[in-house]
Order: C-alpha cells, then structure tokens, then sequence
C-alpha cells in the first residue's frame, strides 16, 4: 500500500505542472507573492508582450524564458500552437510558468488555455493579477467608481479582427465608467459610437499609457477630443482608455491640487491676521 501511495506521488510530481500567471499591470512590486514564487519555481517561462523590463528582470537566471507574445498584426505563436507546447512541455516533466500582463482570466486567453490543459489531464493553477483597469486607473488616481459619480464598471475590449461587436448604445446608456482595452487604434470609433449611442460629447476620458510604469504618463480629455488627443500626443501601446464622470476627479486627487489649497489658505490666514 505504502509503494503505491509512493508510486503514485512521484508519478503525479513527474507529470509537471502549469501555473497560468498574472503579472498585473507592470510594476513588479505589483506581482503577488503566490506569482514570485511560480516563477522561482518555474524550469521554464513563457512570457508576452505585456510583461515588463522590471518584472522579466526576476525571472530566474538560467531558466529558459520564450516569448510568445501577440502584437497587433504580429504573433509570435498562434494560440493553438502556445496551449500545445504547454501541454507538451508539463508531460515532459516541467514545472511551467505562463506568465501574461495583468489578469489570466481578463482578456488575457487564460480560460482558453486552463481548458486545454484540463482536456489534456495536465495538473494547472491559475495564480490572478492586478488586471490593468485597476491597477493602472489606481496609479494614475481615477477611481473606477465613487458615490454620486459611478455605480458600476464596465470593461469593454477593443481588440478584433474585423468589426468590433458591441452594443454601443447598452454601453452609452449604463451610466457606468468604461475602461476600453487595446483601444488606442480605435479611439476615434470608441468617440464615434458611443456619442451615437447618446452619451455626451463632453464626458471626461483618461488615457494612460504605460500605467504603473516608470514611464507612465496620463492624459485627460472629453470624448469629443479622445481621437485628436490620441493622434497629437502619439500614443502607444499598452495603454487605457477610461471613459466617465469619474476621471473629472483626477485633478482633486493630486498631491498638487491640495497643497496649492493649504497655500491659498495660509496666504489668507496672513492677510487677515
């Protein structure tokens, strides 16, 4: 009984595992712990387009790391080709860390690839991250909601291979904050659509690019400038696209903002004195 028990676990630690990870938004301090340690554990990484300078930089040395990312109009690998070399490599024996920007499950093909693996009988965890509307609405200090203002989120990707399949006029009338992404390319159709869907030309919207980043930067606008500010301001990918009341906020929220309202303050306490 004892050596089948015994046969049976050093069968189970031969067949490898994959851990499907989100590296959240880019920061690596970002990354939760149960990812630091997949990827310490890990015999080999693969890793997209999305993870960062700072976070590839701990990857272990030593380890093979493939990148297997998809760019627009450029892929590395196809996805069939990436859930069977998962696969492969676990029945090889391989503790296996797949590694993707933000959250497995939020636009990052992590169910596909869970699905594949379970069909395929290859032990898997899905470890999640900071997906990227939050962590990068947070760093750049855009609530996603706050009382009065948003009651509700929606994510909304912008990626396609041809038209975009989304009721635009659902989206204008939810009176919720809309983070778009993969958008920046179809700015001027995300203005388009949702001012025909009856939402005001005027609605503040944030762009942030590279958010969480070192070189993160942030840019307000309305919905009626969204396409120009993009194509002015040349922006790149990654980046958000937050639409809503909400970004009205940002400028209260900055460290600035309130230390020019104590200023003020102390100038008129002095005048009055």
């Amino acid at each position: 009984m004892h050596s089948d028990l015994s046969a049976h676990r050093e069968a189970k630690r031969d067949a490898g595992k994959v851990w499907l990870v989100g590296a959240g938004p880019g920061d690596a301090e970002l990354l939760t712990v149960k990812a630091v340690r997949a990827i310490e554990q890990a015999d080999i990484i693969f890793y997209d387009q999305l993870v960062s300078g700072d976070i590839r930089a701990l990857f272990p040395a030593g380890v093979p790391a493939l990148y297997v990312g998809k760019a627009k109009n450029h892929h590395s690998i196809a996805q069939e080709d990436l859930n069977q070399l998962l696969v492969d490599q676990a029945k090889m024996g391989l503790q296996v860390c797949r590694i993707k920007g933000g959250d497995p499950f939020v636009f990052g093909r992590g169910g596909e690839e869970l699905l594949v693996l379970r069909q395929a009988g290859v032990e898997a965890q899905v470890i999640p991250g900071i997906t990227a509307a939050s962590g990068c609405s947070a760093s750049a200090d855009v609530p996603l909601t706050h009382r009065g203002l948003s009651q509700g989120c929606t994510f909304v990707t912008a990626h396609a291979d041809k038209e975009l399949n989304v009721n635009w006029r659902a989206l204008a009338q939810l009176d919720h904050t809309l983070v778009f992404y993969m958008g920046v390319t179809r700015a001027s159709t995300i203005a388009t659509e949702l001012k025909r869907g009856g939402m005001s030309a005027s609605t503040p919207v944030a762009i942030i690019e590279k958010g969480s980043r070192k070189d993160q930067r942030v840019l307000t606008t309305t919905l009626a400038q969204l396409a120009q500010t993009v194509a002015e301001q040349a922006v790149q990918s990654p980046a958000l696209i937050i639409v809503g009341e909400v970004v009205s906020l940002r400028a209260q929220l900055q460290p600035e903002h309130w230390l020019s309202m104590m200023n003020l303050d102390d100038q008129q306490q002095r005048l009055s004195a």
